[in-house]
C-alpha cells in the first residue's frame, strides 16, 4: 500500500522577495527574504512541482496528490437517474466512470478485454500512458449487490478527477466483466468512494483516489450534490454553501464494514406522524432506489392507491398516474424528506410504475441510495472520526 510516509520531503517554507537596498557602486546587490505567512505546508504538492515544473513524470512508487480542491460533475446517464457518470482523465485518457461510495475499487474498461467487450465503451491504453506501471503479481476481483462483477489486473498511474490529481493512484485494469457492464456502454467502470479497508487488490489492498488524496485537500472531505434529472457535482476538498439551505446535521459513521453506515432515527409517510425507528442504512452513490425495512415500504405503499407487490416485477408497482406521498427519513433529529415525485422511479409494464422505495429484506442494512441521496446535500467526511452530513437543498 502506498503512503504519504515514504516522502521525503523537501520543502519547509516557501519563500518571498521584497525590494532591497539599491546597487552599489561596484554592481553589488542584496536581497531581504521575508516569510510568506499565508503559505499552507504541503509537502506531497512541494514534492511534485519540482517534476512537473521539468516536465517529467512522478517516480512510480510514489503515491501522492499534486493539487487541491476540485469540482467535477456528475451527470446522469439516462431519464431515470439509474447512475450518475462522471469524467475521470487517467494519465489524459478520459473514461466516464461511475462513482460509488458503497465499493474502494477504481476499475476501468481496457484494451485487455476481448474486442467484443469493448464495442462501444471508452477503454483505457495501458501502453499510451507515460506515467503507467503495472504490479506484477497484483489482481482484483469485485462482485457487486447485484450479481454483476467484474476482474483483472492492477497498475499504476495518474488520476485526474476535477482540479485534483494523484499520481501513482491504483487503476484496476478489467480482463474481465459481466455482460450487464458489457451492455451499459456509457459507463466505463466505477471509481470506489468507500473506505480502503474493502478494497478487493491482491496481495496488497489498495488506496481508493479519496484516501490517496485527501492529505492535499483542504479539509477531508468529498461532498455529492445529485440532481433529479439533471446533472450534478461531486466536490473534493471544499463545502460550497450555495448547494444546501439550512443548517448540516452530522451523524458518526460506522466503518466496521467498509461502508459509509450510520444510524437512521426513523421514519414518516407525507404528513403523518414520524415513527421513531432505528435503521441500520448505509449513503450509497452506486445504489440507485432506496432499500428499507417492510415496516417502513408498507407504511408507503398503503398511501399509494393501487399500489401492490408485483412479484413478476420483484418489487412494489403502483399506477404510473398515481400521486405519490412524500418519504421523510430522520438522520438524527433532522428530517430529511425525498420528494414523491422522486420514488416514481420507471415505468414498469402496461399503465404500472416501478418504485423507487423497496425493502431491505436479505440485504443486512438498508440502503439509502441515488433517490435519497439527489434530495439531499451530502458530505462524506474522512477526518480521523469519520461522519455524514447532511442538508436540504
Amino acid at each position: 500500500m502506498y503512503g504519504l510516509a515514504q516522502i521525503a520531503l523537501a520543502l519547509a517554507t516557501l519563500l518571498s522577495t521584497t525590494a532591497a537596498s539599491p546597487i552599489d557602486s561596484i554592481g553589488n546587490f542584496s536581497v531581504v527574504q521575508k516569510l510568506n505567512t499565508q503559505f499552507v505546508r504541503n509537502g506531497p504538492a512541494a514534492y511534485a512541482r519540482g517534476f512537473k515544473k521539468y516536465n517529467k513524470p512522478m517516480p512510480h512508487d510514489l503515491a501522492v496528490a499534486t493539487s487541491n480542491d476540485g469540482s467535477v460533475n456528475a451527470s446522469p446517464e439516462d431519464a431515470y437517474d439509474s447512475e450518475y457518470l462522471c469524467p475521470v482523465s487517467i494519465d489524459g485518457q478520459t473514461l466516464d466512470l461511475d462513482f460509488d461510495t458503497g465499493s474502494a475499487d477504481l476499475w476501468v474498461f481496457s484494451t485487455s478485454l476481448p474486442s467484443s467487450e469493448q464495442n462501444g465503451h471508452t477503454v483505457f491504453n495501458p501502453s499510451k500512458s507515460k506515467n503507467w506501471k503495472a504490479l506484477s503479481g497484483y489482481k482484483w476481483n469485485i462482485t457487486y449487490g447485484d450479481g454483476s462483477g467484474a476482474s483483472g489486473t492492477v497498475g499504476t498511474d495518474v488520476v485526474t478527477v476535477g482540479g485534483t490529481s494523484v499520481s501513482g493512484q491504483a487503476v484496476e485494469i478489467a480482463t474481465q466483466v459481466s455482460s450487464s457492464f458489457v451492455s451499459d456502454t456509457a459507463n466505463n467502470g466505477l471509481l470506489g468512494l468507500a473506505f480502503s479497508s474493502i478494497n478487493t487488490v491482491t496481495p496488497n489492498a489498495q488506496n481508493t483516489f479519496f484516501d490517496t488524496a485527501k492529505s492535499s485537500l483542504s479539509s477531508p472531505i468529498f461532498t455529492a450534490d445529485l440532481k433529479y434529472h439533471a446533472p450534478g457535482t461531486y466536490d473534493f476538498g471544499t463545502i460550497d454553501s450555495s448547494k444546501y439551505t439550512g443548517t448540516i446535521t452530522y451523524i458518526d459513521v460506522d466503518t466496521d464494514n467498509g461502508f459509509w453506515e450510520f444510524t437512521g432515527s426513523g421514519y414518516a409517510v407525507g404528513s403523518g406522524s414520524f415513527i421513531s425507528s432505528s435503521i441500520d442504512a448505509i449513503a450509497d452513490t452506486g445504489t440507485t432506489l432506496i432499500y428499507v425495512p417492510d415496516a417502513v415500504v408498507t407504511a408507503y405503499y398503503k398511501q399509494v392507491s393501487g399500489a401492490s407487490y408485483d412479484s413478476s416485477q420483484g418489487g412494489y408497482t403502483f399506477p404510473c398516474s398515481a400521486t405519490l406521498p412524500n418519504l421523510i427519513l430522520g438522520i438524527g433529529s433532522y428530517h430529511a424528506v425525498v420528494p414523491g415525485q422522486y420514488i416514481n422511479y420507471t415505468p414498469a409494464s402496461g399503465s404500472k410504475c416501478f418504485g423507487g422505495v423497496q425493502s431491505d429484506s436479505g440485504i443486512g442494512f438498508s440502503i439509502y441510495g441515488d433517490v435519497f441521496l439527489k434530495s439531499q446535500f451530502v458530505i462524506f467526511d474522512g477526518s480521523s472520526t469519520p461522519r455524514l452530513g447532511f442538508a436540504a437543498k
